[in-house]
């Protein structure tokens, strides 16, 4: 019985010791990455034993809590600028940054049909509103407002723009056909490498600025275990597959 006991005592002591040090780390997250944080996260919790309380919206209203001391320790912004500007001011630690994600946009509509594969529909002007995310704090909506001008049609659709205050929000105002097509991540519309529903245009790269999306230590975080393990572990191969998994370059 003594023998049979071990292990199981073993076993109780490793599961006690993992959660005695277990740490919680409050994660500032783009919008964009709303689903695959969240599977993150919770896999990061079963793996680690540590806690990654998420917060999510637009980078540039995150940078401004940052600055103003809000409590985050980590932040996972949907551009490069913000994190290299949080550590040039000093705000974060600047050794820490590492591109965790390559976003895509995507030009995408509820109704199948409308949106078609070369956006042409943009030209056209078939359509009474179209959402994008605010371009002063969204990186998304700076790379939509990149696009509509290189392909010259800023002006002719400004008056028909809803605006979001980040992408979620835009993504929303397409969802509940308050606009009739947005520009959106494409993680908000595909799962499982398919679109979930209507028609997308997946915006060639070449008409918008790389959106290397950048992770960075707060000071905040700093000795802190659980944000050092989340940096981490989202260089890890599980991680980098849910990454992938919701059409996210790596």
């Amino acid at each position: 019985m003594a023998t049979l006991l071990r292990p199981l005592a073993i076993a109780a002591a490793a599961l006690f010791s993992l959660h005695a040090h277990a740490d919680e780390v409050a994660v500032a997250v783009a919008a964009n990455f709303t689903a695959p944080m969240q599977k993150i996260a919770a896999e990061f919790e079963k793996d680690t034993g540590h806690k990654a309380t998420l917060s999510f919206g637009a980078t540039g209203k995150f940078y401004a809590q940052i600055a103003n001391g809000a409590p985050f320790g980590i932040l996972l912004a949907a551009d490069d600028t913000t994190p290299e500007k949080i550590a040039r001011e000093g705000l974060g630690i600047g050794a820490t940054r590492f591109t965790y994600a390559i976003g895509q946009l995507v030009l995408w509509s509820k109704q199948p049909g409308l949106v078609d594969a070369q956006g042409q529909v943009l030209k056209s002007g078939t359509f009474d509103k179209i959402a994008v995310a605010d371009p002063k704090l969204a990186p998304y909506g700076a790379a939509a407002v990149e696009v509509m001008t290189q392909l010259g049609v800023l002006n002719t659709l400004r008056p028909k723009f809803v605006q979001g205050e980040n992408i979620a929000q835009t993504h929303q105002f397409v969802a509940t056909q308050n606009a009739q097509l947005g520009f959106v991540a494409l993680s908000q519309v595909m799962a499982d490498g398919r679109l979930v529903e209507g028609s997308v245009w997946a915006v060639p790269a070449t008409l918008y600025s790389p959106l290397h999306q950048d992770a960075v230590l707060l000071n905040k975080g700093q000795g802190n275990a659980a944000a050092a393990a989340l940096l981490q572990y989202l260089k890890g191969d599980k991680a980098r597959a849910v990454i992938r998994g919701f059409g996210y370059e790596h």
